[in-house]
């Protein structure tokens, strides 16, 4: 592989502060996705139909945030992008708290399905500005963070929600709150380095974006290929296995400890790859066992028919979902040429965010007329023939892979 090197000497922001911005968001975020589907079911009467639109809404306010802020890093000076996407997220909430009635909630949650995009986008192209650490073990930390945030989130919201919710909401903008005020005195290192960044590319008074080579374009597509099918099926586990499970006759509160499982099961997997950076010998391995993870998940589903087998089969997902996802985003930056780096991390969240609009969709109509079990095998093949794709792909290319270190 060829190596187009070119540091940026400056002070750059502390992962630290990264960590702590994405910890305060997520388990803000965490705060309202878990009962959205409950609140307006069971206190708005809003029926499953409807709140499946509402949740299309939401994720496709986050695709459509993640290619605007993208495209806007690469341009303009993130720093302040960063401040008004907390900002205005802190808002959104705050005023979630005091309307949140009915149609005014769909309003909000598109809102804070767009803000969470522009926000998860800068931050993800803000980590690829770290020279301090290997890639690998940034996004490996930032994922950490996140799944901290989603099992501190989590495990609050339920005590929070019976309290009240009012009071929930309010929390979350006050996380959110607290994410502004660590960008605003943390996060200032980022203007220089957009200086430095607008300085190397500049011919006259216009900025040269440097084009990604060919072939790493075509490894980056398939990565964003793998990433949307695998979060198709996968958000199948978050619509569809409840009612499943509920069906086999197992408690409903089961179902939710699997997700306590998922969770912290991440949490474990992401320290000990962030102990022990070199357990796979490079990105490529890591995302092909994290696949392969994601496909056997889906078979071992075919024969779940109690508790214990359900969690085995989270657990095998989790090491996927634990490997895999923090994987691919890293070495899309690696591809990425410095003047594109917030473009194509943009498109590895619309990619995701693609895979989590229509998934539970999908699953549906495939279980509607045909089951259960079919749509196990369908989501298995569709994720297996992922790495059947990936692997001539990376042989054939590898070699010839521009990495941008």
């Amino acid at each position: 592989m060829k190596k187009a090197h070119g540091k940026i000497q400056n002070d750059e922001i502390k992962l630290i502060w990264l960590i702590v911005g994405e910890l305060a968001t997520w388990i803000g975020a965490s705060f309202i996705w878990p009962l959205t589907s409950v609140y307006l079911n069971k206190e708005l009467h809003i029926s499953l139909s409807i709140i499946g639109v509402v949740l299309f809404c939401n994720c496709a306010g986050n695709i459509l945030g993640s290619i605007i802020a993208g495209r806007l890093y690469d341009k303009f000076n993130p720093y302040p992008l960063i401040l008004w996407g907390l900002g205005l997220d802190a808002g959104v909430l705050f005023l979630l708290a005091a309307f949140h009635g009915w149609p005014e909630y769909w309003i909000w949650l598109t809102l804070t399905g767009f803000l969470g995009g522009w926000n998860g986008t800068l931050i993800n192209s803000v980590a690829t500005s770290l020279r301090k650490y290997p890639g690998r073990y940034v996004f490996n930390i930032l994922y950490f963070a996140q799944n901290l945030g989603v099992v501190t989130g989590t495990l609050i919201v339920g005590y929070l929600y019976d309290f009240s919710i009012t009071l929930l909401f309010i929390i979350a903008a006050l996380l959110f709150v607290v994410a502004l005020v660590n960008a605003i005195f943390n996060y200032r290192p980022i203007v220089a380095f957009h200086k430095e960044r607008v300085a190397k590319g500049e011919s006259g008074d216009k900025q040269k974006v440097e084009p990604m080579p060919k072939r790493n374009f075509i490894m980056t597509m398939v990565f964003f290929t793998t990433l949307g099918a695998t979060w198709l099926m996968y958000m199948n586990w978050e619509s569809n296995l409840s009612v499943y499970m509920v069906s086999l006759g197992i408690p409903f509160h089961l179902y939710s400890l699997l997700w306590t499982l998922n969770a912290g099961v991440i949490v474990i997997m992401q320290g000990i790859l962030a102990r022990f950076p070199h357990i796979f010998k490079n990105l490529f391995h890591q995302i092909i066992f994290g696949i392969c993870m994601f496909s056997i998940s889906f078979i071992t589903l075919v024969f779940a028919k109690d508790f214990a087998h359900f969690a085995l089969s989270m657990f095998i997902l989790t090491l996927g979902e634990a490997t895999a996802f923090p994987a691919i985003p890293a070495y899309v930056n690696d591809l990425s040429p410095l003047t594109s780096k917030g473009k194509y991390q943009g498109a590895n969240m619309v990619a995701s965010g693609i895979g989590r609009a229509f998934g539970p969709l999908f699953g549906g109509l495939v279980i509607d007329h045909a089951g259960y079990i079919p749509f196990f095998w369908v989501a298995a093949v569709v994720i297996a023939s992922m790495i059947v794709i990936m692997i001539p792909t990376y042989a054939k290319l590898h070699k010839e892979l521009t990495l941008y270190k």
